[in-house]
């Protein structure tokens, strides 16, 4: 397996892996998938600031990962919101864990030290969102540390959010 940074000619495999999230899921609170040149400039403005990672299997992307701000204020610059959605063909078979790792491993070398996943939550038993993310973020080292009760609204049901986190450096150095 390879993982590289991604470019804007990803954007259509990419999108392809993002769409069924947004139409078959809850994992998405996108109600529509959006048009490539969309997608790109989403993409443009992350990369300015984040790794954006892609994992290639026997030449073709099989999943993809990318911080942004947690929140895009200065206090904040040192922590990063995580983001990662694999071809829902592909699930299960450590590529989420490596893409994780990589993009851990270039968070570091940028300073990050807080690392944040927003995960849908499902109340019970439901066809359009498990408790899978959850269970992935946790199996990396994530933390809940935070729900929103009913916050997001998709498919005619609301679903609630956990925060978790991963603490990957050292906050009692000077920066």
């Amino acid at each position: 397996m390879l993982i590289r940074n991604a470019t804007l000619e990803d954007a259509p495999r990419l999108l392809k892996i993002y769409s069924y999230y947004v139409e078959k899921t809850a994992v998405s609170f996108d109600y529509e998938t959006p048009t490539v040149e969309n997608f790109k400039s989403r993409m443009t403005q992350i990369q300015k600031n984040f790794p954006y990672l892609v994992a290639e299997l026997n030449g073709e992307i099989v999943g993809y990962a990318y911080a942004n701000y947690f929140i895009p204020r200065a206090a904040y610059q040192f922590s990063a919101e995580l983001t990662i959605y694999l071809d829902k063909n592909f699930r299960r078979q450590g590529i989420g864990k490596k893409l994780y790792s990589r993009l851990e491993k270039n968070l570091r070398e940028i300073g990050i030290k807080n690392l944040y996943a927003c995960i849908g939550y499902p109340e019970g038993a439901d066809e359009f969102l498990t408790l899978d993310s959850l269970n992935f973020h946790e199996h990396c080292g994530f933390k809940i540390c935070g729900k929103f009760t009913n916050c997001g609204y998709k498919f005619n049901r609301w679903y609630s959010m956990i925060y978790a986190e991963k603490i990957i450096g050292d906050t009692n150095e000077s920066n």
